[in-house]
C-alpha cells in the first residue's frame, strides 16, 4: 500500500469514510476559517509528508467535517516555495486529498493589488495566473502526465458559482490575473510595473504551484485572493508580513460569507 493510501486510511479512521465534496487551502492570516468547520482536526505533524507550514499566520492542521451541510477538507496552512526551494512541496497533501476521493479544490491567499479600485480588504477571484517565479512543481515528474494543459486551469463552473455566491451576499468579487513571485522578499516597484505590463492584477507568493499540481492530479480548482496591500510603489503603506497578517482579517469575513454561501447554494451533481 502506498503512503498516500495509508494516510488516506488513517484520516478516514479518524474523520469518517465519506469523501470531501470540496477541499480548501487557507492563506496567510486566514487559517482561523478552519475553526468554522464542525469536524476533526488532525495536525500536519501527525501526517507524514504534509507540509511543515512554518510561516506565521498559518494553522498547520487538516480539518475534515461539515460546513454549511457540505463535507469539506480544510488545510489550515500551506508550504511555500521560498521555505525550501521546492515548488512541489504541497504535492503530498494534494495527493492525499485525491486519495480521499476529493475532486474539487478552492485555494485562498493573501495578495498585493495592482489596481487602485481593489484596495486592502477587497477580494479577487482568479480568472487566470502568470507563473513569474521561474520554476514549476512538475519538474522531475518522469511521466508524460507532466505536460498538463492550463488553458482552463481555473475552473469556469466553480468560478461561476463563487461569483453567484458573492452577488447573493452583496460582496464585490472582481476577477483578475494573479502573478506568482517566488518570495520571500516582496516585489520591487520595477517588478510591480513589469507585472502590470504583463497583465497582472494582483501578486503573491503561493497558489500557482498548487493549481498546477491540482490540474496534474485531475482536481478542478478555483482561487480567491484577499487583498492585504497595494503593490510596491502604488501607495505609501509599509509592506511586511506583519502588515499582511494584520490586514487579512479585513477581507476574511467577506471571504467566509462567500464560501459559506457557495457551499450552501452549490449543486454538486457533476
Amino acid at each position: 500500500m502506498s503512503r498516500n493510501a495509508e494516510l488516506a486510511d488513517l484520516i478516514r479512521a479518524r474523520a469518517g469514510a465519506e469523501a470531501p465534496e470540496f477541499a480548501l487551502i487557507l492563506g496567510s492570516g486566514l487559517g482561523h476559517l478552519a475553526a468554522a468547520v464542525e469536524g476533526v482536526a488532525i495536525p500536519y505533524s501527525e501526517l507524514p509528508g504534509f507540509p511543515h507550514a512554518g510561516v506565521s499566520g498559518h494553522v498547520p492542521q487538516l480539518v475534515i467535517g461539515q460546513l454549511e451541510a457540505r463535507r469539506v477538507a480544510v488545510l489550515g496552512g500551506r508550504a511555500h516555495y521560498y521555505e525550501s526551494g521546492r515548488a512541489d512541496a504541497m504535492r503530498p497533501a494534494l495527493e492525499v486529498l485525491q486519495a480521499l476521493g476529493c475532486h474539487r479544490l478552492i485555494l485562498t491567499n493573501a495578495a498585493g493589488s495592482l489596481r487602485p479600485e481593489m484596495p486592502p480588504g477587497s477580494l479577487m477571484l482568479l480568472s487566470d495566473h502568470i507563473n513569474f517565479a521561474g520554476t514549476n512543481p512538475l519538474i522531475g515528474e518522469p511521466t508524460d502526465a507532466r505536460f498538463v494543459p492550463m488553458t482552463a486551469a481555473h475552473d469556469p463552473m466553480i468560478r461561476a458559482g463563487l461569483r453567484a455566491a458573492a452577488k447573493a451576499e452583496g460582496v464585490d468579487l472582481p476577477e483578475g490575473v494573479y502573478c506568482w513571485f517566488s518570495g520571500p522578499s516582496f516585489e520591487t516597484p520595477a517588478e510591480i510595473r513589469a507585472a502590470r505590463v504583463l497583465g497582472a492584477d494582483a501578486v503573491g507568493m503561493s497558489t500557482v504551484p498548487e493549481v498546477i499540481l491540482a490540474r496534474f492530479l485531475g482536481l478542478d480548482c478555483a482561487a480567491i485572493s484577499v487583498i492585504t496591500n497595494m503593490g510596491a510603489g502604488l501607495s505609501n503603506e509599509s509592506i511586511s508580513h506583519e502588515h499582511t497578517k494584520a490586514m487579512a482579517p479585513l477581507g476574511a469575513a467577506k471571504l467566509e460569507r462567500v464560501l459559506r454561501r457557495f457551499l450552501r447554494d452549490r449543486r454538486l451533481d457533476g
